[in-house]
């Protein structure tokens, strides 16, 4: 009987343990998507804020470029043009790394706690 509550307490210690170590994992993995959905947040920031000076180059450009050996409008267009296709990239970027911290849920931590539970189950079947 001795050792059976002796294994009962070792038992309730190492689940115990188990469920916190699991609980610091699952931290852990929420603050690395976290992490990775702020960098994508900011990349499409950067895309718009990109896609604005690309609007703004392109009046300026209208103006300024006037005198220039290629007609004006033509070099505008082409300021323009690569401003919004930085902005496409950016947005890109920013979308991927948005889906990669998707879902927020610790998704390893619980496939790891799953499995911890199962071989708790057959073990204690045993």
């Amino acid at each position: 009987m001795n050792d059976t509550h002796k294994l009962v307490n070792d038992l309730s210690d190492q689940v115990s343990r188990l469920v916190k170590d699991e609980l610091r994992l699952a931290k852990l993995e929420l603050t690395a998507k976290g992490k990775r959905a702020g960098l994508g947040a900011g990349l499409a920031g950067a895309a718009g804020v990109t896609a604005f000076l690309g609007g703004a180059t392109l009046v300026a450009a209208l103006v300024l470029l006037l005198a220039l050996v290629m007609p004006a409008w033509l070099a505008a267009a082409i300021v323009a043009v690569l401003l919004f296709v930085a902005a496409a990239l950016l947005g890109l970027v920013g979308k991927k790394k948005v889906q990669q911290a998707s879902p927020a849920v610790p998704a390893e931590t619980m496939a790891s706690v799953r499995a911890d539970l199962d071989a708790v189950k057959e073990g204690a079947r045993r």
